[in-house]
């Protein structure tokens, strides 16, 4: 058993998925929320949502969120597109001004917003965090790896198509009921999820989104899982970073799975719908598991009888040393003698390279855990004392040859 309390600790925390807040404003104040329905997913499928407030700052701190074994990142306003190459000389002043006026709930840029989250994507994609965004934050995820989106998918690419192939991806008056068709990409993430609710070769599902900005350049890294009519990417996801049970996990989707349910109920369109949180759920557990497992303390050594034998070699040959040493006297029996000059050898060795580099190592966790004291002062100080001894053990008495005090162990 552990007897370190903060490996204890850690093993008791449920994984923590971080989700970073919205801001609007009520009663003349700034109120920070997230979606009911994404909190309840992760809460069922064994994980705690971490709220990150949207404040001012907060992107310089996320060091101290961790551990973070997950991320989830959804809705919001649009991204900055200073962040990315949105080719905006394409439109004109009057079709900017009409897209403010058309979708003025979201042409609001948040530059804090767009830090925290960017800031957050780039740690899962740093340190194979398990990373999940809807909508808004699946287009995160594409421009911190260097892709590109549409200002307007209706001015760029809409009324540009043929009218059977346009697609409308927002309806103002109907968020939850709004649904479109699209299409999903054989042998993919998605594909498994709703392969029971696919009919044959029709490997469509309708979908519920409310965004007018999405996907344009994916990112290199990323393979698409699914299309809307018009060709929008409706889902993507990172083919060597998915293994939810080895804790990989890097996906997002522009459809909204979570809301494609009956109003009011926990019922939902496809039994698909809710295997993304699900899926991502596994991994952030499993990266939990791997996370902890790397800071736990190895067990005791056991050792055979040679090594036992050594181990007691050693022990005494400490305490001839140190009555030499604190006494002045040297050893007058000789059996004694014989087995502090073997000893006495073995010590400088053990202490020159085993106790160097664990000094070493404890002064670096001293840093970080000064305040706790981890014992590197006491180690160093052994490490210090013990040196002397053999110093002047060897000194007095010992000119032998390494190799024979080994033989003789």
């Amino acid at each position: 058993m552990d007897n370190n309390p903060k490996v204890n600790d850690l093993s008791q925390i449920l994984p923590r998925v971080l989700v970073v807040s919205r801001r609007t404003v009520r009663k003349n104040k700034f109120v920070d929320f997230v979606g009911e329905y994404h909190l309840d997913l992760i809460v069922r499928y064994g994980c705690v949502p971490v709220i990150v407030p949207r404040v001012t700052g907060v992107h310089l701190l996320l060091e101290s969120f961790k551990p973070i074994h997950g991320v989830l990142l959804c809705e919001g306003e649009d991204i900055d597109p200073s962040l990315y190459e949105s080719e905006i000389s394409s439109l004109s002043p009057e079709e900017l001004q009409e897209i403010r006026e058309t979708h003025a709930s979201d042409t609001a840029i948040d530059k804090e917003k767009d830090s925290i989250e960017l800031g957050l994507a780039k740690l899962c994609l740093e340190q194979n965090i398990p990373y999940l965004g809807i909508c808004r934050g699946s287009q995160i995820l594409n421009v911190a790896c260097g892709g590109t989106l549409y200002l307007d998918l209706e001015k760029e690419l809409t009324n540009k198509l043929p009218e059977e192939r346009r697609t409308k991806h927002i309806d103002y008056d109907d968020y939850d009921g709004h649904r479109h068709v699209v299409r999903i990409v054989e042998n993919s993430p998605l594909h498994s999820w709703f392969k029971d609710s696919l009919d044959g070769e029709n490997m469509e599902i309708l979908v519920n989104s409310y965004h007018h900005q999405g996907v344009k350049r994916l990112a290199q890294r990323f393979v698409p899982m699914a299309f809307a009519s018009d060709g929008l990417m409706e889902g993507f996801y990172d083919p060597d970073a998915y293994n939810p049970e080895e804790g990989k996990f890097i996906m997002g989707l522009q459809f909204h799975p979570e809301r494609m349910r009956s109003h009011d109920l926990d019922e939902f369109d496809y039994p698909g719908c809710p295997a993304a949180y699900q899926e991502f759920a596994k991994a952030v557990i499993a990266y939990q598991k791997k996370l902890n497992s790397s800071m736990s303390v190895p067990k005791t050594l056991e050792l055979d009888r040679e090594m036992e034998n050594k181990r007691k070699i050693l022990v005494r040959s400490f305490s001839l040393a140190r009555n030499m040493y604190t006494r002045g006297e040297p050893g007058k029996n000789p059996s004694k003698q014989s087995e502090l000059e073997v000893g006495a050898e073995f010590l400088k060795i053990f202490l020159r390279v085993v106790l160097g580099f664990a000094v070493q190592h404890g002064a670096k966790c001293g840093a970080r855990d000064e305040a706790e004291g981890d014992g590197s002062d006491e180690l160093m100080a052994f490490y210090h004392l013990m040196g002397n001894i053999c110093g002047e053990v060897l000194e007095r008495k010992l000119h032998g040859n390494v190799n024979e005090c080994f033989k003789d162990l």
